[in-house]
């Protein structure tokens, strides 16, 4: 250790440290991923590192700007509300101190004095604040800005050939132990912009908590936080700190950047989270598209996506949006009019859940929901036993499929007992005891509903069955191209974890099967831990078809979609998962969803769409298209009927 040069190491390896040494339960409740310095950096310089050095390139050459703006750097405050380690704080304060340095350096080559004088740095570490709830965290923030500063010391002496240090420490890091979505953090900085220019930017990475795995302690975090936000329930653990954010910047001009999990600009959590957002005046001024999550730490390489977006009350004239053509790409930065919640160039447009599509296509209908107790639902097993005992029920038994037994080939059988006979029924004891504990779930239920279906007990709350069936799983991996729809035949009850179109055409499974609205999905549908959670109402509803497909046009769909259905059935023994795993998909089917990409794009346009976000600009473009005659419709006040 001694003989190991320790100042080449970055003090923002102790947030990795911190991370390696807790368990991974412990580290999913606090949300504690601690951001790599790549991805660090992304947010400080969309934030203002790049803008500051534009600045300082421009007045290079003028000695008196630079000490203006030397002075003006040195005002400036940084707070991570949610600090952890202090990774953040770390690398932005390494930052101002390289670009403080550079400032000093010009300010000596234009001075033209041959004597050497040592130039002061007038940034410290009491400009940086943060919060953080766990306390041996929060003093690793402060040891680590306090090594950063040591470490810029001793690049100054060393630049300017003078003996540079603080010792003793009179200046400390703001670093505060509390919950940071329960303290007012005015009480930790101030969000006035002074006369000598003081300024604050606000950035970090809050916790990364799903809706789902919210600790009892995080719900009522979030209650107290997002109380006032219709439909709040929805939303993951990190909205709340942009909540608070958007609170905290109101009539002022400061600045926020934070690295999120991207579920909060897709799916119900747009409509829960921006809707408010937006009526509070933020505006986003650049973002991040989604990205890969990771870290230095052991175990940093986790299946978490994330989107950087920095934000004000203060709109910025210039808005810059990143985009990658993988979650493992180099960002591709783009000068765009507008940043919608969705992260695409267009006005900020939600999408709202919608009893019907906008466009002339068939319904897509929920599938069969027992609200059974369990008791109509059997196990391969449980069949077995029954037909063992009651071979004749063999009649009423049908194969239960949802996403998960649709994807993974599983199967699951339930009682069907439309149309079943009284008297029949009356012969099979052990079907009776099923429909009898049916009827007792149903009548110890206290709404209206279980009771009106206590009276019915030999049926699912829904009996929808149909000659032909194209299947739209509910709950499907995030890491596949597409998600497996496909066809199942009368004989067989859809659950309502599956949705369906009755009697659908080849060209509707196309168009569904395709790129085009693979795009739309991921952008606008709900996650379930990440995994896609399809909607009728929010996915399907609001796709916009193509316009007007000629014949032609739709039967070279039907074509394509017809030899992706041929390519699966080449292989019949692989089930969906295996069919669509990206490990494991067959060449053969690749390429035929590749000529099936083709052809429907050709139904929206004859250009090539070359990213997915040149496929949702176009989409969004297209939905505001269709529901703008809606909205004038519903705008139209209605006459009053009058007498005579």
């Amino acid at each position: 250790a001694c003989s190991f040069d320790w100042s080449k190491v970055s003090p923002a390896i102790f947030g990795s440290l911190f991370q390696s040494v807790m368990n991974p339960a412990e580290r999913r409740e606090l949300g504690a991923h601690y951001t790599s310095e790549r991805n660090i950096l992304k947010a400080v310089r969309g934030l203002f590192l790049d803008d500051l050095r534009a600045e300082f390139e421009r007045i290079r050459d003028n000695a008196s700007a630079l000490r203006r703006f030397h002075a003006r750097i040195a005002n400036l405050r940084f707070f991570d509300p949610a600090c952890g380690a202090g990774n953040f704080l770390v690398i932005t304060y390494r930052e101002m101190r390289r670009l403080e340095l550079d400032v000093l350096k010009r300010m000596r080559d234009l001075s033209g004095s041959a004597q050497q004088r040592l130039y002061v740095s007038a940034i410290d570490v009491d400009a940086f604040y943060g919060i953080e709830i766990e306390e041996f965290a929060s003093q690793i923030a402060t040891v680590a800005l306090w090594i950063t500063d040591h470490l810029a010391n001793r690049e100054l002496a060393l630049e300017f050939g003078v003996e540079y240090n603080r010792l003793p420490l009179r200046r400390a890091p703001n670093i505060h132990r509390e919950n940071a979505l329960r303290i007012d953090w005015a009480e930790i900085v101030s969000p006035e912009i002074s006369a000598d220019e003081t300024r604050v930017y606000i950035l970090g990475n809050p916790p990364f908590v799903g809706k789902h795995l919210q600790t009892a302690e995080q719900k009522a975090d979030m209650d107290f936080v997002c109380s006032s936000l219709p439909s709040n329930g929805v939303l993951d653990y990190v909205a709340a700190w942009y909540i608070k954010a958007a609170q905290f910047i109101q009539d002022t001009k400061i600045k926020v950047a934070f690295v999120s999990t991207n579920s909060i600009t897709q799916g119900e959590q747009v409509g829960a989270l921006w809707s408010w957002m937006l009526a509070n005046h933020v505006k986003i001024n650049f973002a991040h598209r989604t990205f890969r999550w990771t870290n230095e730490a052991r175990g940093g390489h986790a299946a978490v996506f994330c989107v950087i977006i920095g934000f004000a009350v203060d709109d910025s004239p210039t808005k810059k949006l990143f985009d990658y053509q993988t979650p493992n790409s180099t960002p591709m930065e783009r000068i765009v009019n507008n940043i919608s919640p969705y992260l695409v160039d267009m006005e900020n447009i939600i999408i709202q859940s919608r009893p019907a599509p906008i466009c002339n296509v068939p319904r897509m209908i929920a599938g069969n929901k027992p609200n059974d107790g369990g008791h109509l639902i059997l196990t391969d097993e449980e069949k077995n036993e029954l037909l063992r005992k009651e071979p004749r029920a063999e009649q009423f038994i049908r194969r239960f499929v949802g996403s998960n037994e649709f994807i993974n080939g599983k199967f699951r059988w339930c009682l069907w007992l439309v149309g079943a006979s009284p008297t029949e029924l009356r012969t099979m004891p052990e079907i009776i005891k099923r429909i009898e504990r049916v009827r007792e779930s149903r009548s110890a239920g206290r709404s209206a509903e279980a009771t009106r279906l206590a009276q019915t007990p030999t049926l699912f709350r829904d009996t929808k069955e149909f000659d032909n069936y194209l299947v739209i799983p509910l709950i499907s991996s995030e890491s596949r191209y597409y998600i497996p729809i496909g066809f199942l035949q009368r004989g067989v009850i859809l659950s309502n974890r599956a949705s369906f179109i009755p009697n659908a055409s080849t060209y509707l499974f196309g168009v569904l099967s395709s790129l085009m609205h693979m795009a739309w999905t991921r952008q606008v549908c709900g996650r379930l831990e990440g995994r896609y959670n399809y909607s009728n109402n929010i996915v399907y509803n609001n796709f916009p078809f193509p316009d007007n497909p000629t014949a032609a046009q739709r039967e070279r769909v039907e074509a394509a979609a017809n030899r992706v259905l041929e390519s699966r059935r080449a292989f019949p023994n692989s089930t969906l998962a295996d069919l669509y795993d990206p490990n494991t998909m067959p060449p053969e089917l690749v390429r035929a969803h590749r000529d099936l990409d083709r052809e429907v794009d050709l139904c929206y346009r004859r250009a090539a769409f070359n990213t997915e976000l040149e496929r949702l600009q176009f989409l969004f473009a297209r939905y505001r298209e269709l529901v703008a005659p809606l909205a004038a419709i519903a705008t139209v006040p209605r006459r009053r009927r009058t007498t005579r």
